[in-house]
């Protein structure tokens, strides 16, 4: 949600543009409501539409990230249909995840007792919209196969770890750590702090190490996998969050990785346009 100045500056500064977008205004309201509790949707619409519109000769793609509840797993072609309707070609989706608390969620009875998803319904809705969109042309990729388009032995860029400035003076490796102090079961994902005194970073190596050590060939669950160089492990953000470990799995998404593999491949080239 962007006002007209906001919107010329991203046309004419900025080649990759994601929205938000859970597909039609009734199943995205219900997600992402105004702080009033206003639908969200018209706004995204129109600026979406002006976009598109106002391309003329530049380079850019304009894409919708979507997070799928269970409310939405069997909708995934309606939500296909719907923004592809608005001119996006680009669509990528997030299965519903826990939030991130002050503890791993393995640890929490009351988040693991609450949290439901039905990941097989899930497969079942991305599998035939998937063939749904690429009949039209259009891209519809899974946060499961993001690394389908390559080998790898790590997931992300958490693994790296590429650095992200929170804004509270801490650098993280993944974008689920959006603040540095007090992070808790994430902190080990918090491996620099700036120093106003001398106007430097400073890091921590053996945050940085673990980090790095993080690949299918540390991973036991991960060794004799079909597809672990298609996949490096999944989210580590998640992952972590849900296990509490670095090194630790999502039994039920390696699952379903294993069965979208088998049902669509790998695809021949890379991918044009990384997951958002």
């Amino acid at each position: 949600m962007f006002n007209g100045e906001v919107r010329q500056w991203l046309l004419d500064n900025v080649n990759i543009i994601w929205f938000s977008f859970d597909g039609e205004p009734t199943i995205h309201d219900a997600n992402r409501p105004c702080n009033d509790g206003s639908p969200s949707s018209p706004f995204l619409e129109n600026n979406i539409k002006w976009l598109i519109e106002n391309t003329e000769n530049r380079q850019l793609i304009i894409g919708a990230r979507v997070t799928v509840t269970n409310d939405t797993v069997k909708k995934q072609i309606q939500i296909v249909e719907y923004l592809s309707s608005l001119g996006i070609r680009y669509i990528w989706n997030d299965p519903l995840f826990p939030e991130v608390g002050e503890k791993p969620v393995c640890d929490d009875t009351d988040k693991l007792n609450s949290f439901e998803f039905d990941m097989d319904a899930y497969v079942d809705g991305y599998i035939k919209a998937f063939k749904y969109a690429n009949e039209r042309g259009v891209f519809y990729g899974s946060f499961l196969t993001c690394n389908f388009d390559g080998a790898c032995d790590k997931h992300c860029r958490a693994c790296t770890p590429t650095p992200h400035f929170t804004t509270d003076g801490y650098v993280s490796a993944c974008d689920l750590v959006t603040f540095g102090e007090n992070a808790h079961h994430m902190d080990c994902f918090v491996y620099g702090k700036w120093n106003e005194t001398t106007q430097s970073f400073e890091f921590n190596e053996q945050k940085i190490q673990a980090l790095k050590e993080r690949r299918t060939i540390n991973m036991t669950h991960c060794r004799s996998c079909d597809v672990k160089n298609q996949c490096g492990g999944y989210c580590l953000g998640e992952v972590m969050n849900e296990s509490g470990s670095l090194l630790g799995q999502k039994p039920t998404t390696c699952k379903a990785i294993r069965r979208i593999a088998k049902e669509i491949g790998f695809p021949q080239n890379p991918y044009k346009y990384l997951h958002p």
